[in-house]
């Protein structure tokens, strides 16, 4: 993720034209203070799709062309890649930065943390994985026999046909709510879904009635800090833990965690470079999307005295703080692994012998609405409090509060779309009833603005 200065200069740099490019780089390098002397080394990774060689050949011939230095991993899923650069950077210290390196420290952490739950007398575990045709599902197959031991995983849209999330991947699952292409489910057995670059991950079940559920990032982040919460308790740590949501996270699970987990929730801006800054504030920060990007952070300081009480505690206690270094481990530090995540939501099953449907049991999400309007200029609307208030156009705040309000447990909001002219509108309540009554009437005539439209100050309809 880059910072906002450097997502700048990525414009003025794309923009460019080719005359124009070294120019450019110079004002880039000037305006950021780069030293010119140092060397450079940039490591660099593809996926299967057709283009990526062609694609990953330019980025070689630009470092090169510059005088830098370079490693060609090949194909990678982006979290991969992610890792091999945070080993680098770490001088080895967080891993080795090769493929092998990957799947030893990402499957040993699984396997030494899934040990006695599976001595206790589990079956063995399997599970059906959606690789939505993407990388996924090369490395998938390659590190399969680091932790087979532990999990059987069966592939589904693995390349070898279809196209890439065509008719598959998360986002396919979660948008329509149904399974992907080419997997058959029987009742009760646990599927998941990765998206195209294994970034993602949803988790999902049909029921013997065979209506499907979907598990979204909301129960992820719920199962995961609920069990770290479990154990920082167990060894008598006050470590702050803290799970950050976006406004659209659902109702439920942030009561959920609040009032029986009692583990604090905090709400950003949408998107997961605003949910991974304010993860870092904590010992132990929890963040995942609804669409199951996310992952756990661990600060420096967290991660060296769990690992440490892991060798000085005694009995229930150095169990606890073992299993955490080892959870530690399984989080790979990329803003979001769907390998290292399935593998680190697979151990917290077995370790509590918790079926796809308990784990879905642990709350029932609010029936919720998400509708998009077309609007003349969605820059009317301005947001503040994470986006769940309406700072402008006056008025519409205040209308959509007198709404929520005629319904249990409801709310709503609206904020401007950050790529084209729609705006984004979200209500939930407490039935399905109100849940279509909310999210059609914020989104209805009662609370039409008159605003100024595009070219010729247009009077138009905002919703």
């Amino acid at each position: 993720m880059l910072a906002p200065s450097w997502e700048e200069h990525a414009t003025c740099l794309a923009n460019a034209e080719e005359r124009d490019v070294w120019r450019v780089l110079m004002d880039i390098s000037e305006k950021a203070a780069v030293n010119l002397q140092q060397e450079a080394f940039v490591v660099i990774g593809r996926d299967t799709r057709p283009s990526s060689e062609r694609l990953s050949q330019s980025v070689i011939d630009g470092v090169t062309v510059l005088g830098g230095q370079f490693h060609d991993y090949g194909l990678l899923t982006t979290p991969q890649l992610h890792y091999m650069v945070y080993c680098r950077n770490s001088s080895g210290r967080y891993g080795e930065a090769t493929v092998d390196g990957y799947y030893q420290k990402l499957s040993t952490a699984f396997v030494e943390l899934t040990k006695q739950a599976f001595c206790g007398g589990n079956e063995y575990r399997s599970l059906k994985v959606d690789c939505a045709n993407g990388v996924g599902a090369l490395k998938l197959r390659e590190m399969e026999p680091y932790f087979s031991q532990g999990l059987s995983v069966q592939l589904f849209n693995d390349g070898t046909k279809g196209k890439l999330n065509h008719l598959c991947g998360a986002d396919f699952v979660k948008s329509h709510q149904r399974p992907p292409q080419g997997m058959e489910m029987k009742s009760s057995e646990r599927c998941c879904s990765f998206d195209g670059d294994a970034d993602r991950i949803v988790y999902y079940y049909s029921d013997t009635d065979g209506h499907f559920h979907l598990i979204d990032g909301d129960k992820i982040a719920t199962l995961i800090s609920s069990f770290l919460k479990e154990l920082l308790v167990e060894i008598g740590e006050s470590l702050n833990i803290g799970v950050v949501q976006t406004a659209y996270a659902n109702g439920s699970s942030t009561r959920y965690l609040e009032e029986v987990m009692k583990v604090p929730v905090y709400c950003t801006k949408t998107g997961v470079k605003h949910l991974h800054h304010k993860a870092q504030e904590f010992d132990v920060g929890v963040y995942f999307e609804a669409n199951g990007h996310g992952t756990v952070l661990f600060s420096k300081a967290a991660e060296m005295k769990i690992k440490q009480l892991a060798k000085e505690l005694e009995d229930k206690k150095r169990k606890a703080a073992q299993m955490l270094a080892n959870v530690i481990d399984l989080f790979n530090q990329a803003a979001g692994d769907a390998i290292s995540d399935m593998l680190v939501i697979e151990a917290i099953l077995a370790l509590k012998g918790l079926t796809v449907q308990e784990w879905d049991a642990l709350y029932t999400d609010l029936p919720n609405r998400q509708l998009k309007v077309k609007v003349a200029d969605r820059q009317v609307i301005s947001t503040t409090d994470a986006e769940r208030q309406a700072v402008t156009p006056p008025g519409l705040q205040e209308a959509i509060n007198d709404l929520v309000k005629k319904y249990k447990l409801s709310r709503a909001f609206v904020r401007p779309s950050g790529t084209e002219d729609v705006v984004r509108v979200y209500a939930e309540a407490d039935s399905q009833v109100s849940w279509d009554s909310a999210g059609e009437k914020v989104g209805s005539e009662r609370l039409t603005t008159e605003v100024a439209g595009g070219g010729g100050g247009e009077k138009g309809k905002l919703f």
